[in-house]
């Protein structure tokens, strides 16, 4: 790729702007605060556009150099035209109040981008002096996003030996689903001797990533281990202490007294950890094929609405789904936004399990809110976890409840419900367990400075 263009634009971008953003204010049409917001966007989604073909290559096989070469290529560049373009957030917060407010009733294209100015000004009181800013940007990929990819790479290149064959890490996981219990068993301890093999690395991505936040922390002047996060997400601290404390309130009447039960429709009188996902004797142990899955999926989505099932059957038609599992590719499941002038993607480990399905569901949830909110643009189209993940879990819910209901086997039933109320317990009491556990990592990491 030719960079020279796109860094004449940014820097472009910045000579016609920087310093006269709150002149700008004070004007409206092409000279007018709205006029540099949709410039500012233009270039964002060419930006993420560049960096959504390089992020999504490296993901479909972090174990390719060439695709590793690339991913860093492309993250080094986009944070040379990313330092010509950070003055424009620092400088729009330093516009006084009135000024904004001002702007937004004179200028109806500065008016059109309000949830974003307004949104972006949330993080006024945590800005720092532009020379720090312009620092911890170049410093950024040398920072935490460069153990972010070492874990990355890491776990994608991991190998698990079970009965003397080496597995990658989403067949070993997929084994914990397994019916016979000694499979299970298997898997967990080969989990766990891959994983104590590799502590030390582990330990010291942790330690990084956590001294890390610590420093911009500090700097920024967050009080609480969780300020950031909060913000980052668009939720009040008072939100999230009420949250966490009604969970944990509620662990021995949910997740403890389900396990219990759980236990006995096993035949034992305690699990083993590996026994926490594993299914009831009356599962059916048939595979699901894609096609089924597929159909399943957008049968649920168009009995809610059509259109619904019109915009998810794109993701399938139009190759927009990468579901096979691979050596190198990245475990798990997520959906790309990617930018509002392309469209968004999903990457799942298919392995025709019902648990899959309800992956499939979950990540065409996202992908589908993607594609409505693309219609808001490069600045306004991208929401907090906390909006997005509700999106996720409604197209889960409704596919769920359709093959509920065409099930009329009790035993069935019983088996379904109870797969359910554990990816329940997943979504909400195992993320607060772990919100729980990263408090106590932080704070110590924090003790220790």
């Amino acid at each position: 790729m030719r960079w020279s263009r796109p860094r004449q634009i940014s820097k472009a971008f910045e000579d016609k702007w920087k310093g006269k953003l709150e002149q700008a204010a004070g004007k409206s049409g092409d000279l007018g605060l709205g006029a540099a917001v949709r410039e500012f966007e233009a270039l964002e989604d060419l930006m993420g556009r560049i960096g959504s073909f390089a992020g999504l290559t490296y993901f479909s096989d972090t174990s390719d150099p060439a695709n590793g070469k690339l991913y860093g290529d492309v993250q080094s560049k986009l944070t040379d035209m990313a330092s010509h373009l950070l003055f424009f957030s620092l400088e729009m917060n330093r516009i006084e109040d009135a000024v904004i407010d001002a702007a937004l009733q004179t200028d109806m294209l500065a008016a059109h981008y309000k949830p974003w100015i307004v949104d972006l000004r949330l993080d006024k009181p945590y800005q720092l002096d532009d020379k720090i800013e312009q620092l911890f940007l170049e410093k950024s990929m040398t920072g935490a996003s460069a153990f972010n990819r070492l874990f990355d790479e890491t776990m994608a290149s991991l190998k698990f030996t079970i009965d003397g064959e080496e597995l990658p890490l989403e067949v070993t996981l997929s084994m914990l689903q397994d019916a016979n219990p000694e499979t299970r068993r298997k898997a967990a301890e080969a989990l766990t001797a891959t994983f104590k093999a590799n502590l030390r690395i582990f330990t010291l991505i942790t330690n990084t990533l956590a001294k890390d936040k610590e420093i911009s922390d500090r700097w920024r002047g967050f009080t609480d281990i969780a300020d950031s996060r909060h913000l980052a997400n668009r939720v009040e601290r008072e939100v999230v202490d009420a949250l966490t404390a009604a969970v944990k309130e509620a662990y021995p009447r949910l997740s403890h007294r389900y396990y219990a039960m759980k236990a006995k429709w096993l035949g034992m009188e305690q699990m083993n950890f590996w026994d926490r996902n594993a299914p009831l004797p009356e599962t059916p142990n048939a595979l699901i094929p894609w096609e089924d899955a597929k159909e399943t999926v957008l049968s649920a989505y168009g009995a809610f609405d059509p259109g619904m099932a019109d915009i998810a059957r794109k993701f399938f038609d139009g190759g927009w789904i990468d579901a096979p599992v691979r050596p190198g590719k990245a475990p798990g499941a997520f959906a790309h936004p990617t930018v509002p002038s392309a469209h968004p993607y999903v990457l799942v480990n298919y392995m025709g399990k019902p648990r899959d399905v309800m992956t499939l569901a979950h990540e065409l949830g996202h992908g589908v809110h993607q594609v409505l909110a693309g219609e808001q643009g490069a600045l306004m189209a991208s929401t907090p976890l906390t909006l997005a993940e509700t999106a996720s879990v409604f197209g889960e819910m409704l596919t769920f409840r359709a093959l509920l209901d065409k099930t009329r086997d009790n035993r069935e039933r019983k088996a379904m419900l109870a797969q359910k109320v554990e990816d329940m317990i997943n979504t909400v009491v195992r993320q607060i367990a772990f919100y729980e556990f990263e408090r106590k990592i932080h704070t110590a990491r924090k003790e220790e400075s």
